[in-house]
């Protein structure tokens, strides 16, 4: 799995929002104070932004002190909801869905693989919360998989 430099870009625009919410903040915060905060190039963010009002995950106040806010409670967003909302689906087989990928009888138990990636994938992105990670504070099953030692460990090929 890849995680886009969007979809990076979106979850730490989304954990500034979401902390400001969080101590009860209710102002709208600029997209060049998220871009500032974050690092984040302005213009490539603000096509983030429009994709997550698009969403249904910001709404935008327009004027001098316009900016962006949650449209939603934050404990209803999951990672995976954020991913989805600037990517697409969180995984594709040369831009297909793994359920619907064809393979000859040969290759068709690669259609499994994937479909089991995905599970995997979903069982972390879609119990992680903006509350989540605005806290600093995953879910045990994720806590307890991000301290395994050996998920630290690169790999390449060969090795």
């Amino acid at each position: 799995m890849r995680v886009s430099a969007k979809s990076d870009y979106a979850l730490r625009a989304l954990i500034e929002i979401t902390q400001r919410w969080v101590a009860n903040d209710p102002s709208v915060v600029s997209a060049e104070e998220l871009s500032r905060a974050q690092g984040i190039p302005h213009g490539f963010l603000q096509g983030i932004l429009a994709d997550l009002r698009r969403a249904g995950i910001l709404a935008s106040q327009r004027g001098q002190s316009g900016g962006w806010k949650l449209a939603v409670d934050p404990n209803e967003i999951s990672v995976a909801d954020v991913m989805r909302a600037v990517d697409g689906p969180i995984v594709s087989i040369s831009g297909v869905r793994p359920e619907s990928v064809a393979y000859n009888e040969r290759a068709v138990v690669l259609q499994r693989v994937w479909i089991a990636a995905r599970a995997s994938l979903r069982d972390v992105l879609e119990h992680t919360t903006l509350i989540d990670l605005a806290k600093n504070k995953l879910p045990a099953g994720v806590e307890r998989r991000s301290k395994d030692e050996d998920a630290w460990q690169a790999r390449v090929p060969g090795s």
